[in-house]
């Protein structure tokens, strides 16, 4: 089976159609959460994920958008677009986004991994350093874990006493590339596929991942999009222009 990977498209359309019309052949799609949040879209982004599939995890941006978590947990310009977001959706999509489950799911066809917004010891955690990673990855029932929430593209795999870290380094920063990543047997991984619509890695361009089961090749991707017109409609919306302003340089 050859999964798509989906994760933090926060409400950014441009970026999530720019990934599908790049994406290599695919079975299935899997979201790994932050539907919505920061972006202008949020009604198109989730329509458009559930065309593409069932399979999700919540992210925290969901929760918070729905009314299921907190905005008090989130920095004044994350909450007020949660806020923003929460007001815009339809009652539909938010009745959606309420229902979505908490990871880590598994699906037909990929027994060895799982999917999860956060870790799979907590939905909402930040596996950011190579440190953060060996609790996960030494605890987790699963020997392959998928997840988000970092907007950091890149895996984290378990050493002898450490933790290994890969960071795919692209050739470009403007055009669409990919780089396979071969897992190895009897390793654990982590691995992030990126951010759709709000990468932090210092890259602009779209992120997301493809998952071949049969060879276990994880192929990253990254992918340019309409970047201005995802701006304009931020700004349009009378959204903090900082998350305009942080896409055009990836942070």
């Amino acid at each position: 089976m050859r999964v798509l990977l989906l994760s933090d498209i926060h409400s950014n359309l441009e970026a999530l159609e720019a990934c599908l019309a790049s994406a290599p052949p695919y079975d299935e799609v899997v979201n790994l959460g932050d539907i919505v949040g920061y972006g202008a879209s949020p009604n198109e982004v989730i329509d458009r994920s559930r065309e593409l599939g069932k399979i999700f995890v919540r992210g925290n941006h969901d929760k918070a958008a729905c009314g299921v978590m907190d905005v008090h947990d989130f920095n004044p310009v994350a909450g007020m677009a949660a806020l923003w977001t929460r007001e815009h959706l339809t009652a539909d999509n938010l009745e959606w986004l309420r229902a979505l489950p908490q990871g880590p799911v598994q699906i037909d066809g990929v027994p060895e991994a799982q999917f999860v917004h956060g870790s799979p010891v907590d939905e909402d955690e930040y596996v950011v350093t190579a440190r953060d990673a060996i609790k996960p990855l030494m605890t987790s029932a699963a020997r392959l874990s998928f997840f988000g929430h970092t907007h950091l593209q890149g895996s984290f795999s378990d050493g002898h006493s450490h933790s290994d870290v890969f960071r795919p380094v692209y050739r470009t920063v403007g055009q669409a590339e990919a780089i396979d990543f071969p897992l190895q047997p009897n390793q654990r991984y982590m691995v992030n596929p990126g951010s759709v619509g709000q990468p932090r890695d210092g890259d602009w361009r779209a992120g997301f991942a493809v998952f071949d089961s049969e060879s276990r090749i994880v192929t990253f991707c990254r992918t340019p999009y309409n970047l201005k017109r995802s701006q304009e409609l931020i700004l349009e919306a009378n959204l903090p222009p900082r998350l305009a302003s942080r896409l055009a340089t990836g942070r």
